[in-house]
C-alpha cells in the first residue's frame, strides 16, 4: 500500500496532468466551433451572443438628496459624496 506522501505526489502529478489535458481540449473546442462557424456562416449574433444585453431590470434614476447653492450641482446621497459635500454638514445641502 502506497504512503501518504506518495498518494500525494500522485495527486500533484494528477492534477498537473488533468490541467494540461484540460487547457489542450479547450483548445480544441475553440478551433473546432470556430472552423465550424467559418464553415456556415455563423455569426455570434446567430448564437445570440453580439451585443447580449444584461437581463434584469433597468435601473431607474435616483431622485436628488443634496443640492449645492453655488454651483447648482445635485447629488443623491448615494456613493461616493462629491467635493462640494465631501466633509460638510450635509443637512445645510438638503434639498427641501
Amino acid at each position: 500500500m502506497p504512503t501518504y506522501k506518495e498518494l500525494t505526489v500522485q495527486i500533484e502529478t494528477l492534477q498537473k496532468q488533468a490541467a494540461q489535458a484540460r487547457q489542450t481540449e479547450i483548445a480544441d473546442a475553440i478551433a473546432d466551433i470556430k472552423g465550424k462557424m467559418k464553415d456556415y456562416g455563423i455569426t455570434l449574433a446567430d448564437l445570440g451572443l453580439a451585443g447580449a444585453k444584461k437581463s434584469g431590470k433597468a435601473k431607474e434614476p435616483v431622485a436628488a438628496k443634496y443640492r449645492d447653492s453655488v454651483s447648482g450641482s445635485t447629488w443623491s446621497g448615494r456613493g461616493k459624496p462629491p467635493r462640494w459635500i465631501a466633509g460638510k454638514d450635509r443637512a445645510e445641502f438638503l434639498i427641501k
